[in-house]
């Protein structure tokens, strides 16, 4: 990998197979190690080969199993805190980056650059996303992802925090609405940072009730054509786009690397996602 072309940040992006909840996060543990020996930024693109939930790595494991609404559906806990996320409708993302880059400073900063970017994607095609905590929206604590601060809400989605990416809806019974598309949640090694992060584009039809949250694309339901909101590219040239305008932001340029980024390193990132398999990891809160 190189680290810098013509003096500005490369992003280096893996487009990754579906996989489930265990192989997905231990994939996801490497990458921090390999962005720590790299000195560069990561950043993993994947999806999930059925509905899966993730918890945060701070959530009790008995809060899951009592809403109905995910029952039987498999759960996998991730290293990185935040509120539980139903994905297979979403697009997922984990980017990996060495404390001594200017994003691994403090955990707002790479929460803003990440969803900063997505705001400017999606503004591109004349939707207007903005980052929660700052005007028109109420000010927020800075985010710290900490065991001491669990919000209320079990599920991301229905949780706001400084820097998440909101939406304004108008709704005929409540009015306007506030309505998140997309949340991350980090860890903070020794040497790097781990965030997951989800853009939600549709609901998911294999949960119901208060799991089954609006998407992107379920709130632009008015500008639909063809089966596609009107202006808005496929998932992945808007992904694409999205991992330029990051990279952009920092100067430099995306460059993605060829096959899956688990292939980079089997033997160690199943010996990880072994780890992610465990009772005992699953339910240790």
């Amino acid at each position: 990998m190189r680290a810098n072309v013509g003096g500005g940040t490369v992003l280096h992006v893996w487009w990754d197979e579906n996989a489930d909840g265990a192989a997905n996060m231990g994939a996801d543990e490497f990458l921090a190690s390999a962005a720590l020996a790299s000195g560069s930024p990561l950043v993993r693109v994947y999806g999930w080969s059925s509905t899966t939930v993730s918890l945060g790595a701070f959530q009790k494991l008995e809060d899951a199993r009592a809403c109905v609404e995910i029952n039987g559906v498999p759960l996998v806990r991730r290293p990185s805190g935040g509120g539980a996320i139903v994905h297979g409708s979403d697009l997922t993302y984990a980017a990996a980056v060495p404390k001594t880059h200017p994003w691994g400073a403090s955990p707002q900063r790479l929460y803003d650059a990440m969803h900063g970017a997505m705001a400017d994607t999606l503004r591109e095609h004349g939707i207007i996303a903005t980052l929660y905590g700052t005007p028109p929206h109420p000010s927020l604590p800075q985010r710290t992802d900490f065991p001491g601060i669990q919000p209320e809400p079990f599920f991301c989605f229905e949780r706001r925090a400084t820097g998440d990416l909101v939406v304004q809806v108008d709704d005929l019974a409540c009015g306007q609405q506030t309505v998140k598309i997309m949340g991350s949640a980090q860890r903070r090694m020794s040497g790097t940072v781990l965030q997951h992060g989800s853009l939600l584009l549709h609901r998911n039809t294999g949960v119901t009730g208060q799991a089954c949250h609006p998407g992107l694309f379920d709130l632009l339901a008015s500008r639909l054509n063809a089966g596609a909101p009107a202006g808005i590219p496929n998932e992945k040239e808007l992904l694409r786009r999205w991992l330029e305008n990051v990279a952009s932001s920092l100067g430099g340029v995306i460059e993605e690397q060829s096959g899956s980024f688990r292939e980079t390193a089997v033997r160690e990132v199943d010996e990880l996602s072994a780890g992610f398999r465990k009772n005992c990891w699953t339910g240790r809160r």
